[in-house]
């Protein structure tokens, strides 16, 4: 292992604020909020996990759409609903914007946007625009990372509460993690790059609370000791691993032992805090460099993949103290499939689906593949980098195609349905809140339901700045009346 300073540094900054706990099953991610919502990336318990009976099962693009609205740029970040509000990160890049979009969930309209000009272009790729992060709400505020223009904070009508600058995020590959709220902190992973960290702000005013500085890998690491090529590695202009190294993973909160555990992948091990201090519980060793997806909980077990060179995945029991890698670790297998899009737990199983668009079925208790199957959709774009969502039984699974197949959760495989868009460019994952599938493509932001009517509507915005036209919207639990917005109906 190739670690400068093996331990990672801890910056106290305030106490966190106290809040009641909420009584909660002892292995399901922590969650404060309604499951009818869906305030964040992965939903309510940040699992992909929901409660929802009424799904519906079969759609087109002109079958069982509530409405279509059209978006002004690429993105890959998931919308994030509650009550009757849609809130969607977006980039700009005409503009050089970067903002929250507020949508009517009844229609699509559009309410309101916030956001701000972008003073740095922080590197990334053509598959990862900016305002790739997902944001959160608590029914009052909404919480959005902006990479290097900042974590911005509006009220439901969008007026700005705060704004924190946490400094520059660089990386080739830019970033990707979204935020997570824990009783009164806003929590991100602030990374990849040179500058990497797990910080804790308060959810009110953007106060640091804590602050744990993870180190990155030595310049002087080798490719050959994390499955790369030696040779490769001696070729004129060939990158020194710790410019390719990176975390993109979302943190989740488990309890385990009695107390609540913040989980989240990096370069070669799996770290736990106290998400109140940031004190360090426990490591794992057994990751790659490459921490592109987020670990996944259920059924006392902690799972996650990774990349590099060579993917692995690895699943953990929580609860320990200290280096777990002998005492707590479940399994451990290479070349695994999966590795950006992050898994479900269901009955003794964990089910994945790969970047190339293989999707899988393990055993939850020794990593061993029940099945794999490839799933292929109505174009070329058959990859994935989406992440599943369970609704009972029904996995919901989406390409880069925008095509979502519906498996059964189950050890025998178990196609139920393909329902296809059209053909649009994606790489959000998927959101569900009260039988409705919010789905964000690169072109869209797409509301399927059982239909109400025999048409669906379709709503052509202009994408002005700044927005000078209000609408009106019956108000809801942490919303007034106020929002700001220009559109047309087509």
């Amino acid at each position: 292992m190739t670690f400068d300073n093996a331990s990672p540094r801890r910056t106290p900054r305030a106490s966190a604020a106290r809040s009641v706990p909420l009584a909660l099953a002892l292995w399901l991610p922590v969650s404060t909020v309604l499951s009818a919502n869906w305030p964040a990336w992965r939903g309510p318990h940040g699992s992909g996990v929901c409660t929802e009976k009424n799904l519906p099962l079969t759609w087109s693009a002109t079958n069982n759409i509530r409405w279509r609205v059209p978006l002004p740029d690429r993105g890959n970040s998931t919308p994030i609903v509650w009550g009757r509000r849609v809130f969607v990160t977006q980039a700009i890049d005409k503009d050089n914007r970067r903002v929250v979009l507020c949508f009517a969930r009844a229609d699509g309209k559009l309410l309101w946007q916030s956001g701000v000009n972008a003073t740095d272009k922080e590197p990334t790729y053509e598959a990862n625009p900016y305002c790739s992060s997902s944001p959160v709400t608590d029914g009052q505020r909404v919480i959005a990372w902006f990479g290097s223009a900042g974590v911005h904070c509006y009220d439901f009508q969008g007026k700005e509460l705060w704004a924190r600058d946490l400094g520059r995020q660089a990386h080739q590959w830019g970033y990707g993690a979204s935020l997570l709220l824990y009783r009164e902190l806003c929590i991100l992973s602030f990374g990849p790059g040179e500058r990497s960290f797990l910080i804790a702000l308060a959810k009110r005013t953007g106060k640091t609370v804590w602050q744990v500085d993870w180190p990155h890998l030595r310049p002087d690491a080798k490719w050959e000791d994390y499955g790369g090529s030696a040779e490769h590695a001696a070729k004129p202009g060939a990158q020194k691993l710790s410019e390719i190294a990176g975390s993109w993973s979302t943190p989740i909160v488990v309890r385990a032992a009695g107390h609540d555990e913040l989980v989240n992948a990096f370069p070669l091990v799996l770290l736990a805090v106290d998400p109140q201090s940031g004190r360090e519980r426990w490591r794992c060793a057994g990751l790659n460099i490459g921490a592109y997806s987020s670990p996944f909980a259920g059924e006392g077990t902690i799972a996650v993949t990774s990349s590099g060179f060579v993917n692995v995945g690895m699943a953990v029991r929580p609860g320990g103290r200290g280096d777990i890698t002998s005492t707590r670790r479940l399994w451990h297998r290479e070349r695994i499939k999966a590795h950006v899009g992050s898994g479900v737990v269901h009955r003794g199983h964990a089910y994945l689906v790969s970047y190339e668009g293989f999707a899988q079925c393990l055993d939850l208790r020794t990593g061993a593949t029940v099945w794999e199957e490839r799933l292929t959709g109505s174009g070329a774009r058959n990859g994935c980098w989406s992440s599943p969502v369970l609704a009972g039984d029904r996995l919901y699974l989406a390409n880069q195609n925008a095509d979502t197949f519906v498996l059964r959760a189950s050890p025998k495989f178990e196609l139920v349905q393909v329902n296809s868009l059209g053909g649009e460019p994606m790489n959000a994952s998927l959101a569900v809140s009260n039988g409705e599938i919010f789905i964000r493509t690169d072109k869209n932001l797409w509301c399927i339901g059982q239909a109400k009517q025999k048409s669906h509507s379709t709503l052509s915005v202009q994408w002005r700045w700044p927005l000078t036209s209000a609408l009106s919207l019956p108000m809801g639990e942490g919303e007034s009346q106020r929002g700001v917005g220009l559109f047309t109906n087509r």
